[in-house]
């Protein structure tokens, strides 16, 4: 039996709400759309599982912790749109403090990931790139299965489309964090 139809026959039910629950609002549902509802839910953990893989093995692939793999997708962007990226620029889109930049970008240089260059216009400050082989190493990774995933994004008609994505800004919505949250997490 696969781990749809568990979600259909009330397994894996329990791992997202009780019949009981007063947190879930079934009211409205039948019982068969309470199933679907289960189904998208089991289906969404099942990609985010094969998504923290993927994650997983290319990090260890290119020997690169969370923070670096960040980094250097948003330098390889940079690159690609023709913008010179700066220490700042990385401390900002990591999130990051500027003494663990200057970590992260040391460690990366001497991994063989990352150069620095001369800053053009201003000589306070240095420009960091990519080198050609991890970007290379990057595409043929993280590039290849973005690649995939767009591939089934096309395979759906303009209608599921737009359901798919309606779904998931719900579900980031549903993410954000509330006010009764701050202070139990």
């Amino acid at each position: 039996m696969s781990r749809a139809d568990d979600a259909v026959h009330g397994s894996a039910e329990v791992r997202y709400f009780s019949s009981d629950s007063d947190i879930v609002r079934r009211s409205q549902l039948s019982e068969a759309d309470a199933k679907e509802c289960v189904q998208v839910m089991e289906a969404l953990h099942e990609w985010q599982e094969a998504s923290r893989a993927l994650s997983e093995a290319s990090k260890r692939y290119m020997k690169l912790n969370d923070s670096d793999m960040r980094a250097i997708r948003m330098m390889i962007r940079a690159k690609k749109q023709g913008q010179l990226v700066t220490p700042k620029d990385i401390a900002r889109a990591v999130g990051i403090s500027s003494a663990s930049t200057t970590k992260l970008v040391d460690r990366l240089v001497e991994g063989g990931h990352l150069v620095r260059l001369p800053h053009p216009n201003d000589r306070r400050t240095t420009c960091i790139e990519v080198t050609e082989q991890t970007r290379r190493s990057a595409e043929d990774t993280i590039g290849r299965q973005h690649a995939r995933r767009f591939t089934a994004a096309a395979s759906l008609s303009s209608d599921e489309r737009v359901a798919v994505i309606r779904f998931l800004k719900a579900m980031v919505e549903a993410d954000e964090p509330q006010a009764e949250l701050s202070g139990h997490i």
